[in-house]
């Protein structure tokens, strides 16, 4: 395996792919797509891309960010968007959301060919109560603040970030103030059917989480695999609490597509 060495690969594109926006470095080696989790944008990667010795994508989910919101929608119909933009064999790596959406482009349903998958906090258990909140949220119009901080502030709370990780994406001016870009209608999403995207994942699959993750325990993790991995002093975005701390998935990640 060649060595994994991160010098001189930062070159950084941002443009728009069909529907989506996204953004893109790198300039040789295997190909990472990085999906971030509800509410938040690309940017959450920030701290990861550097740690990569290949080419790197990262769009805004559909709904997010600087890319349009669907009429419905679902883990496949986002997946299906997301399959756009990359070309050619890719290892994903997905945060919440982001990474039941890497599951699903596992299956091999939407023409992306993938060596390998991990999934970093995915919410396994999900009660009638968690189902009810996220369709109430759902059917609710965008709130409007009086000030981009304000916005942004909500938005960080919505998107599970720490205030290092708010960027201007988050939030857009509208006629009367500002809003989340954060389509509500995402929170529609539901429920995935995770065992039945682990039995159709046609890569090697890793699902991880933080060791003070309040919404993928490792107890929670251990009923669909036995082995998922615990990243120690983080919690439920260790993307962004400490990127270092998932050297090890990038290594895995990248063994798997060389």
């Amino acid at each position: 395996m060649p060595a994994f060495c991160t010098a001189g690969r930062r070159v950084r594109q941002d443009r728009h792919v069909d529907n989506l926006y996204v953004s893109r470095g790198g300039v040789d080696g295997p190909t990472l797509l990085l999906l971030h989790g509800l509410g938040a944008t690309a940017e959450v990667w920030k701290g990861v891309t550097p740690l990569w010795p290949g080419r790197w994508v990262a769009p805004d989910l559909p709904g997010h960010g600087h890319s349009p919101a669907l009429t419905r929608y679902s883990f496949g119909g986002l997946a299906a968007e997301v399959a756009g933009s990359v070309d050619g064999l890719v290892v994903v790596l997905g945060h919440s959301l982001g990474g039941v959406v890497g599951l699903a482009l596992a299956g091999g349903w939407f023409g992306v060919p993938v060596a390998a998958v991990c999934g970093i906090g995915i919410k396994v258990s999900w009660t009638p109560e968690d189902l009810a909140k996220s369709a109430q949220l759902a059917a609710k119009p965008s709130r409007l603040f009086a000030s981009p901080e304000e916005a942004l502030d909500r938005a960080a709370k919505v998107a599970g970030l720490p205030s290092a990780a708010i960027d201007s994406r988050l939030v857009v001016e509208a006629e009367d103030g500002w809003r989340l870009s954060l389509d509500p209608g995402a929170f529609a999403v539901g429920r995935p059917d995770l065992p039945g995207l682990l039995g159709a994942a046609r890569a090697r699959v890793r699902l991880a989480a933080g060791e003070t993750d309040p919404m993928s325990p490792a107890d929670h993790l251990r009923t669909l695999v036995p082995d998922p991995v615990i990243l120690p002093g983080v919690g439920h975005s260790p993307h962004v609490q400490n990127p270092e701390a998932l050297r090890p998935l990038l290594e895995e990640l990248f063994s798997a597509a060389t």
